[in-house]
């Protein structure tokens, strides 16, 4: 993995364990900063550029899943946000994918094993380029605005099920999104069978990929779906 500098947006509420993992970093050769709740770090995000969040869920003012979604949705943002959180339950989990979460780490946590998330998670969202609120992979542009989904320039038909699971795809380009965090973000109350998933993803891959040489959708047998290019 390539060594590089990151900066780092660490979000907690908690000043020893912000101040543990902003020594850490540091230390590794990172640039990070600090946030002491949601509201004051949707303010940073909005004037600084970072590379990475990392974000407490249980925070004063404007807890993480809240922060979390307003970075998604009214800035338009891409960046990649790990979440640190004592909620271990799946429920919470998928709740905090289906919300935007990139990764999720258990506290205590272990910083060595953070650090190495980071640089990973960084690495991977480095296929996925965001120009306001325009999400590109390949030659595959979805505009968040408009709602509009080209290919090569061609105008892509999608349903709103299918345009909800495209963005979550390009967010997480090259990244595997597995089935689970699927199926939650488009059912959160009661999941269906399989079949309707994959219904909705054969005709994604068809609306997205057609005749394109190159084909963006790929199942991961067992696990669920990722959007990239072939050399990814």
């Amino acid at each position: 993995m390539i060594k590089q500098s990151l900066s780092i947006l660490i979000i907690e509420d908690n000043p020893a364990l912000a101040a543990n993992i902003y020594d850490y970093l540091e230390a590794c050769g990172h640039q990070p900063d600090a946030a002491p709740d949601g509201e004051s770090g949707l303010g940073l995000l909005a004037i600084n550029r970072y590379d990475a969040v990392v974000l407490d869920w249980m925070m004063p003012r404007m807890d993480g899943m809240t922060m979390l979604a307003r970075l998604r949705r009214d800035l338009g943002s891409a960046i990649p946000v790990i979440v640190i959180t004592a909620k271990d339950q799946l429920e919470h989990k998928l709740e905090g994918f289906t919300t935007g979460a990139d990764d999720y780490v258990v506290k205590p946590v272990a910083l060595a094993e953070l650090e190495i998330r980071l640089r990973v998670l960084v690495q991977r969202s480095s296929g996925v380029q965001v120009k306001a609120d325009v999400l590109e992979v390949a030659d595959l542009r979805f505009d968040l605005g408009t709602l509009e989904v080209t290919r090569a320039g061609r105008s892509v038909a999608m349903t709103p099920v299918r345009r909800q699971l495209l963005e979550l795809l390009m967010r997480r380009s090259p990244g595997l999104v597995r089935r689970e965090e699927l199926e939650a973000l488009i059912w959160p109350d009661r999941v269906p069978d399989n079949d309707v998933l994959r219904s909705h993803m054969h005709m994604l891959r068809k609306a997205v990929d057609g005749d394109a040489a190159t084909k963006l959708v790929r199942t991961v047998a067992g696990s669920g779906y990722r959007l990239c290019a072939a050399d990814e």
